[in-house]
């Protein structure tokens, strides 16, 4: 089975300000097929955990480790971490000038399994995808992301987590921006790539709404760059009915 350990992680960012510690010690764990939910105010560090597990150079691993199978991460580049099957989809996808969706599609599951996919099953993967996620098939044509509506990138974010079967998917805020109808779709094609494939995912979100459609296994309150409570789906329930303000007053108490 598959395992994602997060052991006493400290992160820290250079700024105009000098260096800013933003990761405090977090110690998390994700085993295979579990759906762990990370919650929390604005600034509490969940998407810097996010990007440091993906290996965003900007973000400096003080100390501590980040290990999927016992092999260690922190180290690794990018590509390397993705091809040992880490994802992750961006809170703000980028746009890519130039490069057609079909092409970086294919290229990226090239790179990821050394050998480019036999052509008329990848075709029918990918159109099967499209379909499921309501994604126009022009789409295909079309240059990453470039001119897309903010629904259409995160579809666009979904598409990729289910054509390139990761171990681990860590979706920084893919709720952020979506209608109630959008919002169900990338819920359905998120569960549909766990049925699959079995793969464990970090949830980062602020609200519960995405919750009710992707049921998490664990619900972890991040505050101050610190994990300040573990529960299951009933603590997401709590947050709802009682915002962070408690977490915040013991914050600043301490």
């Amino acid at each position: 089975m598959s395992v994602l350990e997060i052991h006493d992680l400290h992160v820290s960012v250079e700024t105009e300000q000098g260096k800013i510690d933003i990761l405090k010690g977090v110690d998390l764990t994700v085993n295979e097929g579990e759906i762990h939910a990370i919650m929390g105010p604005n600034g509490s560090g969940k998407s810097t955990l996010a990007y440091t597990i993906a290996g965003h150079p900007k973000y400096h691993v003080e100390r501590g480790s980040i290990k999927l199978d016992g092999n260690e991460m922190t180290d690794l580049p990018v590509d390397e971490r993705a091809r040992a099957g880490l994802f992750l989809a961006m809170q703000y996808p980028v746009e890519i000038p130039g490069v057609a969706v079909t092409n970086f599609l294919r290229t990226a599951k090239t790179a990821l399994d050394g050998e480019a996919p036999a052509l008329r099953g990848w075709t029918k993967d990918v159109r099967e995808a499209m379909k499921n996620l309501r994604m126009d098939p022009s789409f295909a044509q079309r240059n990453v992301n470039e001119g897309f509506s903010g629904g259409e990138k995160k579809r666009h974010e979904i598409l990729q987590l289910e054509l390139l079967k990761p171990k681990f998917a860590i979706l920084d805020e893919t709720d952020s921006g979506l209608d109630v109808d959008a919002l169900k779709i990338v819920a359905e094609g998120v569960n549909r790539a766990k049925a699959e494939t079995g793969l464990g995912l970090l949830l980062i979100t602020h609200y519960t709404r995405i919750l009710r459609y992707i049921q998490p296994d664990f619900v972890h309150v991040f505050v101050d760059g610190r994990v300040a409570e573990e529960g299951g789906p009933e603590l997401a329930d709590r947050l709802e009915a009682e915002g962070y303000d408690r977490f915040l007053t013991e914050t600043s108490v301490g």
